[in-house]
């Protein structure tokens, strides 16, 4: 049995875990998530705990046992204490800010970037480069920080760009370094 899987899930008081037909819904203080579960695992709910149980013994079944019950764990801790992210700015002149329901990112080209917030994510802006992403979605959140990420990644001679705060950067010597 998967060792992922096999372990049940605590459900706080204040969270309600509703199961109807493949979907599974969890309620809580910081909102509802939903997740559709694989027809090849059952979940069960009972006495304030989650249990998960594979219909056969194929090899996919096993994968998706250990899978759905690390979302619906997530799901319970998104609705209980939620996710959070920080992105760091790095740059001579880059900065990022606020404005209305949008981030305002300034990364060195001609025109600063307008990133609309998606609906249920929240931002904020410490100190003009950094920038903090929080939501009740693990998924949600690490899409969010993937796309703000991408409009400029951090570049290996400089370090310049946006990065996650513990990610390294590994740095490279310029030309001038190699003689």
């Amino acid at each position: 049995m998967s060792r992922i899987g096999r372990l049940p899930i605590r459900i706080p008081p204040g969270v309600k875990v509703t199961v109807a037909g493949s979907a599974v819904s969890v309620e809580g203080k910081r909102g509802k998530l939903t997740q559709a579960v694989a027809a090849n695992v059952e979940v069960h709910v009972a006495d304030g705990v989650c249990s998960l149980s594979r219909r056969d013994e194929s090899k996919r079944s096993k994968a998706m046992h250990g899978l759905y019950r690390r979302l619906i764990q997530n799901m319970v801790t998104g609705v209980t204490e939620g996710f959070s992210k920080i992105l760091l700015v790095n740059g001579v002149g880059y900065r990022a800010e606020l404005k209305g329901g949008s981030l305002l990112l300034n990364l060195g080209f001609s025109n600063p970037i307008e990133y609309p917030v998606p609906e249920g994510v929240s931002v904020a802006v410490e100190a003009n480069n950094r920038i903090i992403v929080g939501s009740s979605d693990r998924q949600r959140l690490g899409q969010v920080c993937a796309e703000i990420r991408s409009l400029r990644p951090p570049e290996p001679y400089k370090g310049k760009g946006i990065r996650y705060e513990k990610e390294f950067v590994r740095r490279k010597i310029g030309k001038t370094g190699v003689k």
